[in-house]
């Protein structure tokens, strides 16, 4: 089995009714999340590209950017 598959194709490899494999995956997955530590940072932290993008779902008119003004009022 491999690590990305649904509950449902978790039962069907194992044999289980779906319910059980749900169960069996939210502790598998709890006891991870248990056992996970969150690391502490320090120091200088660098960044080297960001990308930030805003807009209106699927209104992407809402958004454009203004035409360029003509500097000489024309």
């Amino acid at each position: 089995m491999g690590l990305n598959l649904s509950n449902r194709q978790i039962a069907h490899e194992l044999g289980l009714n779906e319910d059980d494999a749900q169960d069996m995956t939210r502790s598998l997955r709890q006891g991870v999340v248990d056992a996970s530590t969150t690391p502490t940072l320090a120091g200088t932290v660098e960044i080297d590209e960001v990308y930030l993008i805003a807009g209106h779902k699927g209104q992407s008119d809402l958004v454009k950017k203004n035409p360029v003004l003509d500097v000489d009022g024309d």
